[in-house]
């Protein structure tokens, strides 16, 4: 592992609550966003910083009925300060009770090696939005395979440049699918997969990867016993794969040229667009091309097309709820939703 490659914090907290957890991710981001409202996780909750961050730095899961928060660079301190004054989260209808929570943080573990590691993707791989899916229609099964692999370099290659890592190396990777054929997801026909994967990249427990990454989606977890993880270990066996080369070692996976990996038009450090401008553009982060479009459909009244808030407030209210429920996916809640 080169030590050109700066430390990139990371943290995935594990919430332990009294009862089992059936709510969306967005409904418990709308919960910490009413009892932290003064605090920086807001921000990082809403789409505040989507500007700043083209990848969202604190992310909320729900696996197995348990609430996962993620955090990754500038997102790791804003966990961490609510972490300590969590008792209980209140969803107006239902409270759960915090009993413990279960940290697990890391300064080294996003950063690539000399080495395979393997992955699961424990929430589907939404792999593909309109533009990729359309392209991946027109392909032959033979070849559908490889343009998953290149999409998923691709989006690991955008994730470590977010982070400020400028891969030296090409980044492999290796696909396992039991179907090319994509599960659609909601109203936008995404393209989702249950995938296992390899690549030469260590990533943290529970961060996504691909699209609706603010919805849960895209999660992965390490194929490897953590207790026993060892990264002084994985130092001498890179130390060994140094006498072969790249391609001898990673015979069998698809190789990603880091240098041919589009960049985004709107990466941080470039002048922003002004803030009147700011919903008239329709991101396609983590797609094939990285890139942002302008949307020429768009309307003020809509907001983005592809905006989570608009998503979430399409969608039927569960009739057994109480009529005074707080509805935490509503637009008070929501303004500023990461269309990721």
């Amino acid at each position: 592992m080169s030590s050109n490659y700066p430390k990139v914090h990371s943290i995935s907290v594990r919430i332990l609550t009294d009862k089992p957890v059936r709510k969306t991710p967005y409904q418990v981001k709308g919960v910490l966003m009413r009892q932290f409202k003064d605090k920086e996780i807001v921000p990082m909750l809403d789409g505040s910083y989507r500007d700043k961050f083209l990848y969202p730095r604190v992310q909320v899961k729900i696996l197995n009925e348990q609430i996962y928060l993620i955090g990754i660079g500038e997102g790791v301190d804003p966990i961490k300060l609510i972490i300590s004054n969590l008792e209980s989260l209140d969803f107006g209808n239902i409270t759960f009770k915090i009993s413990e929570t279960e940290i697990e943080e890391y300064e080294d573990h996003f950063q690539p090696l000399d080495k395979e590691i393997r992955y699961q993707f424990v929430t589907p791989w939404i792999a593909l939005n309109q533009t990729t899916g359309n392209r991946y229609r027109t392909l032959k099964n033979e070849d559908r395979h490889s343009y998953l692999n290149n999409l998923l370099g691709q989006n690991i290659v955008f994730m470590a440049r977010e982070m400020g890592l400028e891969l030296e190396k090409n980044i492999f990777t290796k696909l396992s699918l039991p179907s090319l054929f994509p599960k659609s997801v909601d109203e936008n026909n995404w393209g989702a997969f249950d995938a296992e994967f390899s690549t030469n990249f260590l990533l943290p427990n529970y961060l996504g990867i691909g699209n609706g990454i603010t919805r849960g989606y895209g999660t992965v977890l390490g194929l490897y016993n953590t207790e026993d993880f060892s990264l002084e270990e994985l130092e001498k066996t890179e130390e060994k794969n140094k006498k072969t080369e790249d391609n001898e070692l990673f015979s069998d996976f698809e190789e990603i040229d880091v240098n041919k990996v589009p960049r985004p038009k709107n990466t941080q450090g470039k002048s922003k667009p002004r803030r009147k401008n700011k919903f008239k553009r329709s991101k396609k982060i983590l797609s094939e091309e990285f890139d942002i479009e302008e949307d020429k459909n768009h309307s003020k009244k809509d907001g983005d097309p592809k905006s989570s808030n608009r998503r979430e407030k399409q969608r039927p209210s569960n009739n057994n709820s109480s009529k005074n429920e707080i509805n935490f996916n509503s637009e008070e809640y929501h303004k500023k939703q990461h269309t990721i």
